[in-house]
């Protein structure tokens, strides 16, 4: 802490200098008073005691350093706490606030002392305290007010609502001591009342307006922070007449317009509600100046003249300057007559044209008049924009059917509209690109087509004012079909005259529907239709006129593919004819004896395959001395080691030249050709060197023994001899050429050779 610092006899000249740095000021006006608080909270005390002073600013704790002074002089500089045991007048000052009310604090050495709490403010309840050194010894107390008795038998006296006034108040105690009775008077006190609120100061944004412009008047007063919970009232006058609607709680008041008679002295008065204690203002003039209009100006609502057609346009008309009354008229450039006039005292003034066309584009201007003349106001240009009508989505392709690889032209126009106009083209909602027409009209975007370009299109016209859709447009992508594949069921190269076969055609690709045409030998034979994609089947009954080259058509109206050719053979004879029979081999054995014997009355025989349904290709060919294996490798179905009853005691072995074998079907037809060689022991018959046949044998199968696996079925079951033909080779035909009988060529012959299963 400083040091005290006292200036004897120049009281007056600090005070005057403590009252001239008071008012610090910023820029929204006064600072508020700091204030005292005082702990305990009593302005008297008895000698030797303490009290604490602490000061406290506006709203927040003090900022920074504290002022102190006493007895009107500066004392101190230091914290915003001190404590003293000296009488005197204390006051303090912060750094955000004008310097506090001084409070005087007194210590007495006298036996009784009357005290009054602090702080104390306009219209608060004070109490008063009689207070002596031995409180024991006090029988009574009094309380005076200007030397009226107020209050007695009371350690405690509550004042209601004080005032700033002069009163002076003491106390009186009495009581009995071995003297007798005695009585103690305190010394006077006056009250120390602090200002509620100061009286306010009106503040006056522009004290010599221009006629027409608006003005700020503003009350400034505070409350203490410990009363601000107090509310106050505020009214403003001219010439004692009240302005705006009388009372408010705003201390500010706004004058929009101010005219030439609005000169005059403006006061304005604070009050609060509990305790009622009303403060008014200084008088305060305002002189209005009265000058010609200028600066005509000339707003359009929307700004800037862009609005929409079918909207309203606002033309506003004002001056910056300008006083009386004003006629206000506006004008649109090449038109004689004006489109509206008013005359007001008013600064502005707003013509309203409703519901604006396309024909009302042009260049507007106002005017004001003060009767000092015209201003004219600039020109504006009024341009309504047109929002973009619904547009139209036209797809332009280079055929009735779009299909892939085309290249399609989507075009999108809407008929009216402000351009540019941006437009955007979805495929099902899924933005494909867009594309501008600055000076309006349509326009367009190229796709190339893909079997995912199938659906719905649509396109958007937006130019800023509201983007509009238009109806969506369905586009079906067509894929040409590809090459068919033609499949026979039953799928074998081979038939028997009577069959079921089915044809079937299918395309793996194409958009449906697909018609299929089956062919003959380029003959056709009929179509089947597939509405929903996929394959078709023509079932076909075999004849012997069937046999040959087959194929499909696919069509989609996009173009004929057609499939490979498949051809078809097969025999005359039914599967329904074969007769299942036992063969072994003792029988064929038999048989060639037979057959050998008859042989002798014929020179030659001659041997060839029978070729009705047949499906073999060329001529076989084999040597008499040449021994073939068979081309199946089945097991015999007997044990060839164990003999059949009635079998030869010397077995020839036969030798299969030649065989053709369907493997798959369900009846399985196959010819063979077997050689036997004879050994000088066993001689068929006299004269034979060799011995060829042929036979031709069918076998079904069962569910146990399927098609697909002829070897085991072979096993199983016996196969039935459809056709047998034997013939002899003549010894001095050295290529194994047969010769032909001139009295047959062929018999049937029912042998099955133990050795060797058909």
């Amino acid at each position: 802490m400083g040091f005290p610092c006292h200036w004897p006899g120049q009281v007056p000249m600090l005070l005057w200098l403590l009252l001239t740095l008071a008012p610090g000021r910023e820029q929204s006006g006064t600072f508020p008073k700091a204030f005292l608080l005082l702990k305990p909270p009593w302005s008297t005390a008895f000698k030797g005691e303490k009290v604490t002073l602490t000061c406290e600013a506006d709203h927040s704790p003090a900022q920074g350093y504290t002022s102190w002074y006493h007895n009107w002089a500066f004392w101190v500089t230091g914290s915003k706490t001190i404590q003293t045991q000296k009488s005197g007048h204390y006051a303090c000052k912060t750094q955000r606030s004008s310097i506090s009310d001084p409070v005087h604090v007194e210590f007495l050495s006298e036996w009784l002392i009357l005290q009054a709490s602090h702080p104390v403010f306009e219209g608060d309840d004070v109490d008063l305290r009689c207070r002596g050194k031995n409180e024991e010894d006090i029988n009574e107390k009094i309380y005076y007010r200007n030397q009226k008795e107020i209050g007695r038998h009371l350690s405690k006296f509550t004042l209601r609502s004080v005032s700033r006034d002069k009163s002076e108040y003491h106390c009186t105690a009495s009581g009995e001591s071995f003297w007798g009775p005695w009585e103690e008077t305190s010394k006077p006190l006056n009250i120390q009342v602090q200002e509620l609120f100061p009286h306010p100061v009106l503040r006056v944004s522009t004290p010599q307006p221009i006629e027409g412009s608006p003005v700020n008047l503003k009350c400034e007063t505070w409350l203490p922070p410990l009363r601000s919970y107090i509310e106050l009232q505020f009214c403003f006058f001219r010439e004692d007449k009240v302005l705006g609607s009388g009372w408010s709680s705003s201390p500010e008041l706004q004058i929009p317009t101010m005219w030439s008679e609005d000169s005059g002295s403006y006061s304005c008065q604070a009050n609060a509600v509990t305790p009622n204690i009303s403060k008014k203002s200084l008088r305060s003039w305002i002189r209005v100046k009265r000058i010609p209009v200028s600066d005509v100006n000339l707003e359009i609502q929307p700004p800037g003249g862009q609005l929409i057609e079918g909207e309203d346009l606002a033309l506003i008309c004002s001056v910056a300057k300008g006083t009386g009354t004003v006629t206000f008229s506006w004008h649109r450039e090449g038109t004689e007559r004006s489109l509206g006039r008013k005359t007001q005292r008013a600064l502005s003034a707003e013509l309203r044209i409703a519901a604006v066309r396309q024909q009302d584009a042009g260049r507007y201007y106002c005017a004001a008049d003060n009767m000092h003349g015209p201003i004219l106001s600039r020109r504006i240009r009024v341009n309504p924009r047109i929002p973009a009508s619904r547009p139209v989505l036209t797809l332009r392709t280079p055929r009735t059917r779009a299909m892939v690889g085309d290249m399609v032209e989507l075009c999108c126009e809407a008929q009216r509209g402000s351009p540019p106009i941006l437009y955007r083209f979805y495929h099902e909602d899924v933005t494909l690109g867009s594309s501008s027409a600055p000076s309006g009209g349509g326009a367009s975007f190229n796709l190339s087509l893909t079997t995912e370009h199938s659906g719905n299109y649509s396109c958007e016209a937006d130019n800023g004012l509201g983007a509009q859709r238009s109806e969506a447009v369905p586009l079906s992508v067509s894929v040409p079909v590809s090459r068919p594949v033609l499949t026979l069921n039953p799928a074998r190269a081979q038939a028997v005259v009577g069959d079921l076969l089915e044809l079937r055609c299918e395309a793996q690709s194409g958009s449906p529907p697909i018609l299929y045409w089956f062919y003959h030998e380029d003959v056709t034979l009929g179509n089947s239709s597939a509405p929903s994609g996929g394959g078709a089947s023509f079932n076909l009954s075999l004849t012997t006129e069937h046999s040959g080259n087959y194929s499909c058509g696919a069509d989609n109206g996009l173009g004929v593919q057609r499939s490979y050719t498949v051809t078809l053979n097969f025999t005359e004879f039914s599967t329904n004819k074969v007769t299942h029979i036992t063969v072994g081999v003792i029988g064929c054995l038999l048989s060639l004896l037979v057959l050998a014997a008859s042989a002798s009355l014929v020179s030659h025989f001659r041997t060839q395959r029978k070729s009705g349904g047949l499906a073999t290709t060329g001529t076989p060919s084999y040597s008499p001395k040449e021994h073939w294996k068979p081309s199946w490798s089945g097991p015999p179905r007997t044990d060839p080691r164990r003999p059949t009853p009635g079998e030869p005691p010397a077995l020839m072995e036969l030798q299969p030249v030649y065989s053709n074998v369907s493997p798959g079907d369900d009846n399985l037809v196959y010819s063979q050709i077997c050689s036997s060689q004879h050994s000088k022991e066993n001689p068929v018959s006299p004269g034979d060197d060799n011995l060829v046949y042929s036979q031709i044998c069918s076998s079904q199968h069962s569910k146990e023994n399927p098609a697909h696996a002829p070897r085991t079925r072979w096993k199983d079951e016996e196969p039935a001899i459809i056709y047998s033909e034997v013939k002899k080779v003549h010894p001095d035909d050295p290529e194994g050429q047969a010769h032909e009988d001139a009295a047959g060529n062929y018999e049937n012959v029912s042998w099955a050779p133990p050795a060797l299963d058909c």
